[in-house]
């Protein structure tokens, strides 16, 4: 016989925190089992009413981003098998909710076109030579799935979601300077409306993110040496100003 499991999971539509509570269902555990497993044996056993959002259960789509025992991960990824006891199942906090496990993240999407784009800068009619390095650098950043794990986890996102743009952006800002034909300069817009000195470098978007990308390491980290470099280094201050007299 299965071992049953206890998932305790968080119930409430939109912002009316009079529909919010907790439903617990007890849920048979088999081997192999992940977190959306138990979800959809509740929906189709137990609550039919039970909202969750998920895609391809594969991890590559993030769409089934939760908070599980009070840490942002993906359903699909989570093992039953980590967890003794109850296990808490919750939506992320850091997004509007819109009901149960599913919540709105359309206006961290939107974030996205406010980047400045990539933008090639000429070069001279000499082959260009693209070094692995260089390929590598960027594309570690390009392999996110914009599950926003890391937005989630994000204490300056949370307290201050009106003013930083948060690790996945950053991320995506990055991803762009790194890439040895952009010739573009993001410190303005990352310091001016990106809120990067929000970011106190805790490292927890990291330690969440499900395709392990080092996003305060190789991202996050040399966007703040650029904006230091770019605005608060004095000798680059005197050198302009030297520049502008000639």
């Amino acid at each position: 016989m299965s071992k049953a499991v206890r998932l305790r999971v968080f119930r409430g539509t939109g912002n009316d925190p009079t529909t919010f509570r907790y439903d617990t269902f007890d849920v048979p555990a088999e081997e192999g089992m992940v977190v959306l497993n138990a979800i959809h044996y509740v929906q189709s056993r137990l609550d039919s009413s039970l909202t969750a959002r998920w895609n391809c259960k594969a991890g590559r789509c993030g769409s089934c981003a939760v908070e599980i025992n009070g840490t942002p991960h993906l359903m699909c990824k989570t093992s039953l098998g980590m967890y003794d006891g109850e296990v808490t199942v919750e939506p992320m906090k850091a997004f509007p909710l819109i009901r149960d496990l599913v919540t709105d993240t359309t206006a961290s999407r939107d974030t996205a076109g406010a980047i400045p784009p990539f933008t090639p800068r000429s070069v001279s009619k000499r082959p260009w030579l693209f070094y692995q390095g260089d390929v590598e650098r960027s594309r570690e950043l390009r392999k996110c799935i914009e599950c926003f794990l890391c937005q989630d986890a994000c204490h300056a996102i949370r307290e201050h979601a009106a003013d930083y743009i948060g690790p996945r952006w950053v991320a995506k800002a990055a991803s762009f300077d790194m890439h040895p034909m952009d010739g573009s300069n993001r410190s303005k817009f990352l310091r001016e409306e990106g809120g990067l000195e929000y970011c106190n470098v805790t490292k927890c978007c990291q330690e969440v993110c499900p395709e392990h990308i080092a996003i305060t390491d190789d991202a996050i980290i040399p966007e703040k040496e650029r904006v230091v470099d770019e605005h608060y280094d004095p000798l680059v201050w005197i050198y302009r100003k030297l520049k502008k007299r000639r």
